[in-house]
């Protein structure tokens, strides 16, 4: 394998780890200060007390996704943000904050959070659209369903990775999430009805890297699956970051 391949490889790596849905969150927990940023511009006289709340409500929710640590599947790794999320939104609801200010305010952090915040990471997160017509990347993927099929945990997720043109608009990509670990870990801690909030995100990480998110339905909604396909965007319309 030369220089060249290699360095496809790599980059197809990234690319997989940083698709929206998929992506394993960033290590360290740098996802708290976007939370303490949403707080201190809302509620600036209890700013402190709300984020105290959340970092104790988040110390017993992660120990349900301490688990995560050592799963054989990726996208359990997204739950370590998902706990923390569900501690914030705890956190609001016992505060006597509406549904829809929660809602308004959560979409506010996560939109914050997976924005490029140059234009290397704007550029990266265009990349993988353009890395999936290349004949290693669907090799690649095939690894990459081998893990993501399979439970690393009861209380993980359990996904597909489509990659037959005809059944993802012709990208040769696409994913249907067949247990939610997300939708798991709210539910077994009274937040169902939350779980969707999540959701809506997808929309906002897919148009970052060029795509339309095209999904029929989601678990959070009631759907056995949530059934990720995309449509390539018009570059021209791309801001360049």
């Amino acid at each position: 394998m030369n220089d060249n391949s290699k360095r496809i490889i790599t980059l197809l790596r990234r690319c997989v780890k940083t698709t929206s849905f998929l992506r394993p969150h960033r290590m360290g927990q740098t996802y708290k200060t976007y939370f303490t940023k949403a707080v201190e511009s809302h509620f600036p006289d209890r700013g402190q007390l709300l984020i105290t709340e959340t970092e104790e409500r988040f110390k017993v929710l992660s120990k349900s996704t301490s688990f995560v640590v050592k799963s054989s599947n990726p996208i359990d790794r997204r739950l370590d943000f998902a706990a923390y999320f569900l501690a914030f939104i705890q956190t609001l609801e016992n505060n006597a904050q509406s549904f829809e200010l929660i809602r308004s305010i959560c979409l506010e952090i996560t939109s914050d959070y997976v924005s490029p915040k140059n234009g290397f990471q704007a550029w990266l997160k265009r990349l993988p659209p353009r890395m999936i017509g290349l004949g290693i990347s669907r090799f690649l993927l095939e690894i990459f369903n081998k893990r993501t099929s399979k439970l690393g945990h009861p209380d993980g997720f359990r996904a597909n990775v489509i990659t037959e043109k005809a059944a993802t608009f012709g990208l040769g990509y696409g994913i249907d999430i067949l247990e939610c670990g997300i939708c798991k870990l709210f539910s077994k801690h009274n937040g169902s009805k939350y779980a969707s909030i999540l959701c809506e995100v997808d929309q906002v990480t897919s148009g970052l890297a060029g795509l339309e998110l095209i999904r029929k339905s989601t678990i959070a909604n009631g759907a056995e699956k949530c059934d990720f396909r995309f449509k390539r965007l018009n570059t021209s319309n791309l801001q360049e970051g």
